[in-house]
């Protein structure tokens, strides 16, 4: 009997070491570890360790069902199908991740901004909203957040220093406002293969006079796409270039996303060029918006930005399929698996789950990729010192109209899903690194010839020269709206870039005229400049930009294996 009871009493106190913890639990856990976490950055007894404290952590919320939401890419996918299932199972809270498009997340973002009312319990959206969190103040922020009211509910073994995109989702106020779920960067994505080829290489530097390589300038990839499009290769013609042109929200990223710095139009600055950025708007010391137009200093209708346009429209339809004028961009980003695309200069790095699967007419049957990714080209205006390309932080945020109880619970939730434990098995499903000790697992210097340069590009220090939208934009949801309705005007040929491009930084002035006027962004808002002379802004040094008597500077290619020297050098 004195057996019986010792027993029964050890037994209790260690329930009550953990927090009265429900042994189902803790085997549910050691039962994804043991099916599904692996590989993991921790040993199994850590991954253990840190599941026992989500669900002691998780205790008080047990029975609650709590709505989340985040795009559709392969990762988010993971996420809802997967990682939910095991969260609940684990932890009693059930999850509904819901998955929708792009624009929809930003949509549904800004109606909860504007109406107060609980939408959702914690949105994956893209850290491109940074400006509009820090200057609206609607979102909790995380840095207070974890020290204060969430204390309870922050693991101890989060770590932030181990997030590579944590600067992307820092305010001014180096205050953190929103914490990194999946990472991904837009680079130049070419056919290894087919730029190796003896004849092909023969023929192109005949022709051009000069070697068929990666592309430096936008002057080569125009040579490239010519070259290829209508050419023969594994015994059927093929395409120069690939890109997407539907008048759909999308269209806003494809040049928001860094493709007008690529071109050249904005000012020199990592990671976001100062005073103007990359979608032509100024700031002035206190960084509050003071125009766009360059009446008013700012580039998004300057000939940088002219020029931008152009050429997207123009190769389009000269070297792309003719199908690609009519898709968004979840519909081309699979395209180039396919076999049929020579190169794509605005390639996301989101695609390469989908762009290594076996059986592929894109893969070797050795399970080695024939295309690689490298750094994209740049446009006639660009200048050393000035933004590289675009990097994706798509980032778990918390309203501050989500009920507090709600939003730990949800907290929770995203930290489980960006954990150690499972953060090496969920960037092996969807390739979007955000963890430094992921990026540097075993498991991925032994995937890495898999990947195309995926893992050299995020070891190497030169990722950070890839860059989300920074602070210079107040209100993303309402400014990313008029990118696509105004460039789809002349992607569809309805204006000219040049009118296309004034209607854009007319729009964008109007609404930060509205920000200004309103004052519900406070000293952080638009103070907008007086609209002046233009030529008194335009400069050949800095945004906004003069118009080049030449836009097409001598063409320069590079080796790619020489580029990925110098990658791990860098």
């Amino acid at each position: 009997m004195k057996l019986k009871r010792l027993s029964f009493t050890v037994a209790t106190a260690l329930m009550l070491s953990y927090g009265s913890l429900a042994f189902a639990d803790i085997e549910a856990a050691k039962k994804w570890i043991d099916s599904e976490f692996q590989p993991s950055a921790l040993s199994k007894d850590d991954q253990v360790k840190e599941m026992e404290w989500f669900v002691k952590a998780a205790e008080p919320f047990k029975g609650m069902e709590i709505n989340v939401v985040s795009e559709t890419i392969t990762t988010h996918e993971y996420e809802a199908k997967t990682l939910a299932k095991a969260f609940t199972e684990i932890t009693g809270i059930k999850v509904t991740h819901d998955l929708i498009g792009e624009g929809d997340v930003v949509e549904k973002l800004q109606t909860q901004m504007q109406s107060g009312k609980n939408i959702y319990d914690a949105f994956i959206n893209d850290s491109d909203l940074i400006g509009t969190h820090w200057r609206y103040q609607q979102v909790r922020n995380l840095t207070d957040w974890m020290a204060g009211e969430g204390k309870d509910v922050t693991n101890p073994n989060l770590d932030i220093a181990d997030f590579i995109g944590a600067s992307f989702t820092t305010g001014p106020d180096k205050k953190l406002y929103q914490l990194p779920d999946q990472q991904f960067a837009n680079l130049y994505w070419f056919r290894y293969d087919w730029f190796s080829d003896p004849k092909n290489k023969e023929d192109f530097k005949a022709k051009y006079g000069y070697d068929l390589g990666v592309p430096v300038n936008w002057s080569a990839y125009e040579d490239i796409a010519e070259f290829f499009t209508g050419r023969e290769q594994d015994g059927k013609k093929v395409f120069g270039h690939m890109d997407y042109g539907k008048k759909d929200p999308s269209l806003g990223w494809r040049f928001t996303d860094a493709w007008m710095s690529m071109a050249g139009m904005g000012d020199k600055g990592e990671p976001n060029g100062l005073p103007v950025d990359e979608w032509g708007i100024r700031v002035n010391d206190k960084s509050q918006p003071v125009g766009s137009c360059v009446a008013r200093g700012g580039a998004t209708n300057d000939a940088a930005a002219v020029y931008a346009v152009t050429k997207y429209v123009d190769w389009l339809k000269k070297y792309a399929p003719p199908a690609a004028a009519g898709m968004v961009f979840s519909e081309a980003g699979p395209v180039p698996a396919q076999g049929e695309i020579a190169q794509q200069m605005f390639w996301y790095t989101a695609f390469t789950a989908d762009m290594v699967k076996e059986g592929l007419p894109v893969m070797n049957t050795d399970g080695t990729p024939k295309w690689r990714m490298a750094p994209s080209p740049h446009g006639a205006y660009w200048q050393n010192g000035m933004k590289v390309g675009y990097q994706d932080a798509g980032s778990w945020t918390l309203m501050k109209s989500t009920p507090t109880e709600r939003a730990k619970a949800a907290w929770l939730y995203a930290q489980f899903v960006t954990s150690k434990t499972v953060d090496v098995k969920k960037s092996h499903v969807g390739l979007t690194f955000i963890r430094e000790s992921t990026v540097n697992h075993e498991s991925f210097t032994e995937r890495a010839p898999k990947l195309g340069g995926l893992v050299e590009f995020y070891r190497s220090p030169a990722r950070v020269q890839w860059s989300p939208t920074g602070t210079n934009v107040p209100d993303y949801p309402k400014l990313a709206q008029l990118w696509w309705q105004n460039i789809g005007d002349a992607s569809s040929g309805e204006k000219t870039p040049q009118q296309a491009l004034d209607a854009l930084c007319e729009a964008q002035e109007k609404v930060l005229e509205r920000l200004e006027r309103s004052g519900v962004q406070g000293d952080l808002g638009p103070k907008m400049n007086e609209p002046k002379d233009p030529n008194e802004w335009l400069s050949d040094d800095h945004a906004p930009r003069k118009k080049l008597e030449n836009e097409k500077p001598t063409p320069e290619t590079v080796d790619y294996d020489e580029l990925i020297k110098s990658w791990k050098k860098s």
